[in-house]
């Protein structure tokens, strides 16, 4: 039985996924480096091959390309608008926080503040946003973290049919049955991990225009910082919607009382909608429609394990498990 159990494909499949998690777990330092590489990688395929379909020409020069274009636009924005949103984040923290060291006169006000305080909501904006600022600030480092992505994912790319080939050699090598349950694990990965990624990413960016379109016309300050805001808290699944109210409901009553609070809330319910009722069914898998306690828990425990970046690739990661799993739903018509 104990030989039977070693020799099961099913007992190989369990030991190299504990492999491969204790290996991501020892290069945890790297992480950042890790996801920029793959969001890169995955991303920039999905373009290229988008291209290639509608423009005639070489896939090496569309690859150089399309770097070279999202090289110039990165440079440009950091050299521009960077130390603008600096600015407007710095100046958002400190309007927050005024927010909530001073009395108010409203006694249903003062009850809100004193529960959000109660459930640490603000400890979550504090982290959210010094994430922000260290990385927005610590330029050097940042900077080179992306760099050295778009570096290993333009060789990748470039060089992506001579990879497959070599590869492929591992299949008749003394390592082939690893090779094949790497290569399982590998091709699911690619297909729930990365394509939950780049839904999240687009409905990310949809909610962060409609969003400061919003915000502009009810006369929002800073709206650079708040755009910023939004859109890396969008990448978080429900919760990232909750926690984006409470600033904006912050800065709505300073700018305008409860009247401008009622309308954020009526247009972040119009927009939560959009993304709701059709960008989530056209973007997202039907594993990805989770309960909204499950999200929550996954959210919770991911950011406990992984911090910030938790609360990004927790459901995603936990939709590959899923895949993994082979996690369906028998009851979907």
């Amino acid at each position: 039985m104990i030989n039977k159990l070693f020799q099961s494909s099913g007992f190989k499949r369990l030991l190299i996924f504990i492999f491969i998690a204790i290996v991501i777990y020892a290069l945890h330092d790297m992480i950042n480096l890790l996801l920029f590489t793959f969001i890169f990688t995955f991303l920039m395929d999905r373009l290229v091959f988008f291209l290639s379909k509608k423009v005639p020409l070489n896939r090496k020069l569309l690859v150089i390309t399309s770097y070279a274009t999202i090289v110039s636009l990165l440079s440009y924005a950091i050299v521009k608008y960077l130390p603008m949103i600096i600015t407007e984040i710095t100046q958002l923290i400190r309007q927050i926080t005024a927010f909530y060291t001073s009395k108010h006169d409203n006694m249903i006000l003062n009850f809100i503040v004193s529960r959000l305080e109660e459930i640490q909501i603000s400890n979550y904006l504090e982290r959210g946003f010094t994430f922000l600022i260290t990385y927005f600030t610590d330029i050097s480092t940042f900077t080179l973290q992306i760099l050295l992505a778009l570096l290993l994912s333009l060789f990748f790319l470039l060089e992506k049919p001579r990879l497959i080939e070599f590869t492929r050699k591992f299949k008749t090598s003394k390592i082939a049955s690893i090779h094949a349950e790497i290569e399982f694990f590998a091709s699911k990965f690619v297909r729930t991990f990365g394509k939950v990624i780049e839904a999240q990413i687009i409905i990310a960016i949809v909610n962060c225009i409609l969003t400061t379109i919003a915000l502009w016309i009810l006369g929002f300050p800073q709206l650079g910082g708040l755009s910023i805001m939004i859109l890396f808290l969008g990448l978080i699944p429900v919760a990232g919607v909750i926690i984006s109210l409470v600033p904006l409901t912050i800065i709505a009553y300073s700018i305008g009382g409860i009247m401008t609070v009622l309308y954020v809330f009526i247009a972040i319910m119009i927009i939560h909608a959009i993304e709701a009722y059709i960008l989530n069914p056209k973007l997202m898998s039907s594993k990805t429609n989770l309960p909204v306690f499950y999200t929550f828990i996954v959210l919770i425990c991911s950011e406990h394990f992984f911090g910030v970046w938790g609360l990004i690739i927790g459901i995603p990661v936990f939709v590959f498990i899923l895949d993994v799993l082979e996690v369906t739903d028998n009851n979907k018509e």
